[in-house]
């Protein structure tokens, strides 16, 4: 086993120079029942609640060093037990990621890893009971510092407990992979480290913490100390027994163990594929913690965290992470929100099933009246009638209150007469996808609409400009495109026309926020960003498929890009109809880039590509659908699709850049990420079209300087 007390961890403190925000270790002595004394570590950067206390090289080293007094100290009989906690509402955000992020090299990224193994676990052997009290925010390292404690309380108002490292492309090194399945059972560990962060990173709150088993008493924030304190004092003396029904026993490590990790394992490939590494690590650390010491577990961990580290992965998923953290805050482009207009009442054009969607948002989200209407009044009770039962899912669920469920109901109306339209503030289409009948509800709804009014287009492919062409005031129109399900999807298309005023603008940026979605501005060109880059992955797989590549080859060529779901499988997603009019939308655009296939279309006519079984999961590939593409007779192979691929993804992402349709890279890799589900891990398209060699072999140069890659050995 490691010895961690002849490591050098001295360097990285020197490494990390004086840009650590250091998290001190501070001990104050409380008396307790019977004469005995408990020593209480406060950690604290001395920052307010904007700043977490964060886990760097000095951080830990001063932590383990307090901890050395401290058993020195019980040895001596001076104190009988030791506690951790935090500054008010925090005590650890875990290990600072852009400081992860600069370790130079594999060997200093194992040195960093170890150094957290032995600066947390010197809580367990201080040779006195020791307890930690989760006393607010507590994420990744922060979490796994009361893991290594004896027992654990938890303040009932803790806003977020997790483990998200595999979110991020890291697993728990600090004790977590290891300690956690053995404390709560392998399936609540499983959901505490694979489900919960590919959740959109879901966290705890006390009483979950609870509920699992991390702690073994909950108190109220009022008197969270006090109580922590005297339940420790009750454990100490006896008075309390702790009792921890979730331990495994030898029944789960022999039976439900190994079947619990194989259904994630299984979960996992349907869910994500096989490209993120980080989970797949994780499964395989928790696996292995069925048997051995902590120590051989903490050994594994250095090892596999390292790797991590010094992976591309990692910092593909830091680039990520810091787009959707920091750069969605102020969007490119963005003009002051000053202008933005305010928003007390919403117009929906349709009632259908994707305005439905949208009337359901706006409702929720804004909480102001919205009126919908459609051709005939059938349709517009339907609509309201979704928007109903939809509120009362929700309701039923627990989400929302009864009063909130009967508040959001009387704020929808439905209506045939447009001017119904006329005091509200932003008015959106969602009608068919057809640019005649776009041009018409809006010339004939302007009429009855506030001079102020904003309109907005939730078209998918069609020109903004051109669906404005026969208003009075295109300067007021914007696109607005979301993406479906709309409840989830946390991306907005904001598209800016040659004539859109900043006002506008602005106004749709301010509502897209208080929408709580992410807006990127782009301009008016067909496909805007998401659509544009999946026409060319359509395209080249219907191409490939044409030419007689059977529809498994192509799903297999394309499954390195990471996405979420194959090609097949999104052409069933979204409709085969659909999926012939983007490449056909983009075709008549582009057509020495874009490939038109009338076998989709042969496709759409027939309805069908996959086969399911009564419940709705694939079996395979429709035999009718099989007969209809057929026929090409130059099959291509798996690495010949993924490089034409990744060759045409580089050509049209620089051709974008170069036209103007966002204003950098990092917007095209947000879109993505947040409008395609492309994963964290891979950082978006352009850092893995760097990595790959498609951005040098395309236009000879990278989009990134330098890369987004690893540091490898």
């Amino acid at each position: 086993m490691t010895d961690y007390s002849t490591i050098d961890f001295d360097s990285l403190v020197a490494l990390a120079g004086e840009d650590e925000v250091v998290t001190h270790s501070f001990v104050r002595d409380i008396p307790l029942t019977a004469g005995k004394t408990l020593a209480l570590i406060t950690l604290d950067n001395g920052r307010d609640h904007t700043r977490p206390n964060t886990l760097g090289a000095a951080t830990l080293l001063e932590y383990a060093t307090t901890l050395d007094g401290l058993k020195a100290r019980a040895a001596a009989g001076e104190i009988h037990a030791v506690a951790v906690t935090g500054k008010p509402f925090i005590l650890a955000a875990g290990a600072d990621l852009s400081k992860v992020a600069e370790i130079p090299d594999k060997e200093t990224a194992k040195k960093f890893v170890q150094l957290g193994h032995y600066a947390l676990a010197k809580l367990s052997e201080v040779g006195v009971p020791s307890f930690a009290f989760y006393n607010g925010l507590a994420l990744g390292g922060g979490l796994e510092i009361g893991l290594h404690a004896d027992y654990r309380t938890v303040d009932a108002s803790a806003p977020a407990l997790a483990l998200p490292e595999v979110f991020l492309g890291l697993i728990p090194g600090w004790g977590g992979a290891t300690i956690l399945p053995n404390l709560i059972g392998i399936e609540n560990a499983l959901k505490v480290v694979i489900e919960n962060p590919l959740k959109q990173n879901r966290t705890l709150k006390g009483q979950d913490a609870l509920d699992l088993g991390i702690a073994d008493a909950i108190f109220p924030s009022v008197t969270y100390l006090e109580d922590s304190l005297r339940w420790a004092d009750d454990v100490i003396s006896g008075r309390v027994k702790v009792k921890r029904p979730n331990e495994p026993g030898k029944v789960e490590r022999l039976v439900k163990w190994d079947a619990a990790i194989g259904i994630a394992t299984k979960m996992l490939k349907s869910r994500i594929g096989s490209v993120p590494q980080s989970p797949y690590a994780a499964l395989d650390l928790m696996k292995a913690a069925k048997n051995g010491t902590r120590a051989e577990g903490f050994q594994r961990e250095d090892e596999v965290l390292a790797d991590l580290i010094a992976g591309d992965q990692l910092q593909a998923s830091v680039y990520a992470f810091n787009l959707v953290q920091k750069r969605t805050k102020r969007p490119a482009g963005a003009p002051d929100k000053e202008l933005a207009k305010k928003v007390a009442k919403v117009g929906v054009i349709g009632a259908g099933y994707m305005a439905s969607q949208l009337a359901l948002l706006f409702v929720r989200r804004l909480r102001v009246p919205v009126v919908i209407t459609d051709i005939d009044q059938e349709r517009v009770d339907k609509g309201v009638a979704y928007i109903a039962g939809e509120v009362d899912a929700l309701l039923a669920k627990g989400r929302i209150s009864p009063d909130e469920a009967n508040r959001l109901k009387a704020l929808v109306t439905g209506t045939t007469d447009m001017a119904d339209f006329a005091d509200c503030d932003w008015v959106i289409e969602a009608v068919f996808e057809e640019l005649e009948i776009k041009q018409n509800v809006f010339a004939e709804i302007e009429p009855h609409l506030s001079p102020e009014a904003v309109l907005a287009t939730n078209t998918s492919s069609l020109s903004v400009e051109q669906i404005g062409a026969k208003l009075a005031h295109p300067e007021r129109l914007v696109g607005f495109h979301f993406f479906t399900p709309v409840a989830v999807m946390p991306l907005i298309e904001v598209v800016k026309t040659p004539h859109t005023d900043d006002a506008t603008l602005s106004t749709a940026m301010v509502t897209a926020k208080n929408l709580k979605k992410n807006a990127v501005i782009t301009a008016d060109t067909p496909g805007f960003v998401v659509n544009r880059l999946l026409a060319v992955l359509l395209g080249e797989a219907m191409r490939a498929v044409d030419e007689g590549t059977s529809f498994e080859t192509v799903d297999q060529a394309i499954a390195p890009l990471g996405l979420p779901m194959a090609p097949s499988t999104l052409l069933d997603l979204v409709g085969l109809k659909v999926g012939a009019h983007v490449l056909d939308t983009h075709h008549a655009a582009f057509p020495d880039r874009f490939y038109r296939s009338e076998n989709l279309h042969r496709l759409a006519d027939y309805g069908k590509l996959l086969e399911k079984d009564d419940k709705g999961k694939v079996k395979g590939f429709d035999k009718g659908a099989m007969k209809i593409v057929s026929g090409g007779k130059n099959a291509r192979s798996a690495d010949d699709i993924l490089v034409s691929l990744q060759d045409g993804l580089a050509r049209e992402v620089r051709l974008m850049l170069d036209e103007h349709v966002v204003a950098a890279p990092e917007d095209i890799d947000l879109c993505m990420i947040l409008g395609a589900g492309f994963p964290f891990q891979m950082g978006g398209v352009t850092p893995y079209l760097d990595r790959v060699g498609a951005s040098e072999r395309v236009f000879g140069d990278t989009f990134h300087h330098p890369p987004i890659a690893g540091v490898g050995a």
